[in-house]
């Protein structure tokens, strides 16, 4: 869950400790994730890390998940449209249901809302182009975005590669995808989201729509003060967006989309590369971090594995 969240500056618990919040119940208020991609708590974090820790691991909780997973309104103020509500009812229904035809909802109105779903301060990516650039002139840039996807001229550009200093020293290198992919990007993921959503455990955090890590650690606590616990495992798979193989990535999403034309932007945004300083180097494994689409690879091989 840290992989892409080292840069957060989410403040601690407060005096009492989380142990006191998590049995008191007392809802906690979070600083947001540095991220590109807005998460919105739909949810009291201590209310429901008490439901998931009781649940035990091999109980979900999936009526909660599936209300907790509900999009909030959109910029306009309007609700998730009912073809992604017939997306997650299908997905829910029949668990082995493989959706063949998706990129249609990808609309100019999803669209807008995954841009004001970017972060604003965001830096840019290779084209240069910020946030505040990008909205001059948005309705006009987001109807040619739209036109590009749906005609197949869409091209998306190499990341930008940054490097953050890590608590022992190294570097973690970063991708920033240019604006326009991370738009598009955003509508994927809010699309595939309705699918994979109603799979998850009630005990499952990493990188979920209305979740954070703060969360998890009250769930954790709960569980371990009400439950007789022997032995805590903390593990790391080293790298693990950095060698990520792009066929193996695919062939998990492939279990629930068919849509060819979704998984090609996919196959896409894996195969852009990166630009370091001027030079642009291939990639034939791994998947940026600090992309938007990145932690919807990670959710769905940690759910297909789970």
């Amino acid at each position: 869950m840290h992989e892409n969240r080292e840069i957060s500056s989410t403040p601690l618990s407060n005096d009492q400790g989380r142990s006191a919040k998590a049995i008191n119940h007392n809802a906690d208020v979070y600083v947001p994730e540095k991220s590109h991609c807005a998460v919105v708590p739909v949810s009291q974090p201590n209310k429901e890390a008490k439901a998931s820790a009781e649940a035990g691991e091999g109980r979900a909780q999936m009526k909660e998940n599936i209300a907790q997973s509900n999009m909030q309104p959109t910029q306009s103020g309007k609700r998730m449209s009912q073809g992604l509500d017939g997306v997650r009812k299908a997905a829910k229904e029949r668990k082995q249901e493989r959706f063949t035809s998706l990129l249609h909802h990808l609309n100019v109105d999803l669209l807008r809302d995954s841009f004001y779903a970017l972060q604003r301060k965001a830096s840019p990516g290779v084209d240069g182009v910020t946030w505040q650039e990008y909205e001059s002139g948005r309705e006009d840039r987001l109807n040619d975005l739209h036109s590009r996807v749906h005609r197949g001229a869409y091209r998306a550009q190499p990341s930008r590669r940054v490097y953050i200093p890590k608590a022992d020293g190294r570097q973690r290198p970063l991708g920033i995808a240019a604006v326009e992919d991370k738009i598009v990007q955003q509508a994927v993921v809010t699309i595939l989201n309705q699918i994979y959503e109603v799979d998850f455990k009630g005990f499952s955090y990493g990188f979920r729509p209305g979740r954070s890590p703060h969360q998890a650690l009250d769930a954790l606590t709960v569980g371990i003060q009400r439950k007789k616990v022997n032995w805590i495992l903390d593990a790391d798979v080293m790298g693990f967006f950095d060698n990520l193989s792009h066929e193996w990535a695919l062939k998990f999403i492939e279990h629930r989309v068919a849509d060819r034309r979704i998984l090609r932007l996919i196959r896409k945004w894996l195969k852009a590369g990166v630009s370091e300083d001027g030079q642009w180097s291939e990639t034939d494994k791994g998947t940026p971090q600090g992309a938007v689409v990145t932690p919807l690879t990670q959710k769905v091989i940690s759910n297909l594995r789970g």
